[in-house]
This record gives structure tokens, C-alpha cells and sequence, in this order.
């Protein structure tokens, strides 16, 4: 499941139009700063978002995206060795972080730490589905490496992406969620739910990279966003969200 996104329009815009593949982790994050980018750039941003891997397949098909966003640094890679990532364009936009999420309702206690999984009350674990959602496979890497996966994998409910792992904790269809803590901290979400952060030293680092897809034909505007988020303005929002930035440790 994609979730398509649109940016609000600025009045009387004259800039054209950059439209974006998204994971969707980023998703609070990028569209508030694409409503900045329009304001200072008169540059509509058009976002779908959805898992990266999903994503990536659908521009090695040739989806009309100018601009990736993906939460594992390794599908921009593979994009660029096929020529599908224009020239000097890659770069690591943030490193993400997972959190064991609840609803402000329920009785179980993240603080407890990933063993609060095995208490009996949980019968359903959201997580993303690890096949093509980094945030899922992370999800997965903590679950083995805390030794709890042969206890709870029955448990699991697996979300095409991590925005539709979220709503299944949100709303009662799993009882717990492993989720992205860019989009617990969002303001939509905050106030709702109650979360742990899992220890990074439990999975993989979720490196995010972007890159501008070399068949745009709306180049320059995709690089002066992808510029716009990397840059200082867009780094400050993105700590806001959870993200650690390039070169700062976790």
C-alpha cells in the first residue's frame, strides 16, 4: 500500500513542480519541509510515499519520479549502478531510529524494554514487512539480536510500510507497534501513544539516503530540493523528527 501525499499549494506559485518517492518514515518530516521549500522556493513538492523498496522497484520500472528518498542508503546504491541515480546526486540524509510504540490506553509498559513482548496481554506486534521495508528489517535484527524472535514471530503483523504499521497499533489492530521514532514524536501522533527507544546496538544503522533520478526532466528543481533538506533549515527539522544527521553519533 502506497500513501500519496500531496504538499499544500502556495498561491500563486510560479515555480513548477518537483514530485517525490518518499519513504515513509520521512513523511511528517518532508511534508513540512516541502510546504517550506514552496514558501521560499515557489516549487510545488509532490510526495508519495511509501516503503523504499516498493518505491525503488517502481523506478527501476520507470515511475515518474524526480527525486528519491529512501530509508536504506543500499536501494540508492543499487539505483545509481544502473544509471537510474543521476551523477553526484547520493547522499545520506539522516539516520533513523525504531521504538517500541503503545497506545496512551493500553496497560503494557515500553519502558519495560523488548521483553515486555513476551507478557501475555500482547497478542498482536506491528512491525513493516522486513522483505522490502528497512524499518521492518530493523525491527526484525532487534527482535533476533534481544532473543526474543522464536518467542514472539507468531505475534507479528506486518505493515506494507511503516506509516500502516503505525495506524495498526493506533488503532487497536496489533497492541504494540515497533515503529520509526520520526513519526512517534510527530505532532499528529505524540500526543496518542507512549514509546522506548530501542537501543541502535540492536540492528543496523537505518542510514536514509536520497538521490535525484537521472531521467527527470525536472532536474534542477529536484536538486535544489534535495539541497533544501540536506541543507541547514531542512537539518534542523529533520532533528526535530528524530533523525541523527550525518557525521553525529546516535
Amino acid at each position: 500500500m502506497l500513501l500519496v501525499l500531496t504538499a499544500p499549494a502556495v498561491r500563486g506559485a510560479q515555480g513548477g513542480l518537483v514530485v517525490v518517492a518518499a519513504a515513509a518514515d520521512a513523511r511528517f518530516a518532508l511534508d513540512e519541509l516541502a510546504t517550506l521549500f514552496m514558501q521560499r522556493q515557489g516549487i510545488q513538492v509532490q510526495i508519495t510515499y511509501g516503503s523504499s523498496g516498493q518505491l525503488a522497484t517502481q523506478i527501476e520500472q520507470g515511475a515518474p519520479f524526480d527525486l528519491f528518498f529512501s530509508a536504506d542508503e543500499q536501494l540508492i546504491r543499487h539505483l545509481s549502478t544502473q544509471g537510474l541515480i543521476a551523477e553526484q546526486t547520493e547522499q545520506i540524509y539522516g539516520i533513523g531510529r525504531i521504538v517500541l510504540w503503545v497506545r496512551n490506553d493500553s496497560p503494557i509498559d515500553p519502558r519495560r524494554g523488548l521483553h515486555v513482548l513476551t507478557d501475555d496481554r500482547i497478542r498482536f506486534i506491528a512491525i513493516a514487512n522486513p522483505e522490502h521495508a528497512p524499518y521492518g528489517k530493523a525491527a526484525a535484527q532487534a527482535l533476533r539480536a534481544g532473543g526474543l524472535w522464536d518467542r514472539v514471530h507468531t505475534k507479528l503483523v506486518l505493515g506494507e510500510n511503516i506509516s500502516q504499521t503505525l495506524q495498526f497499533a493506533r488503532t487497536g489492530n496489533a497492541d504494540v507497534g515497533i515503529v520509526a521514532l520520526s513519526l512517534a514524536v510527530a505532532p499528529p501522533v505524540q500526543p496518542n501513544g507512549r514509546y522506548w527507544l530501542i537501543p541502535a546496538s540492536l540492528h543496523d544503522p537505518i542510514r536514509q539516503a536520497a538521490g535525484v533520478v537521472a531521467r527527470s526532466p525536472r532536474l534542477e528543481h529536484a536538486k535544489a530540493f534535495l539541497a533544501f533538506v540536506t541543507g541547514l533549515e531542512g537539518g534542523q527539522v529533520l532533528r526535530r523528527y528524530g533523525f541523527t544527521l550525518p557525521g553525529e553519533s546516535q
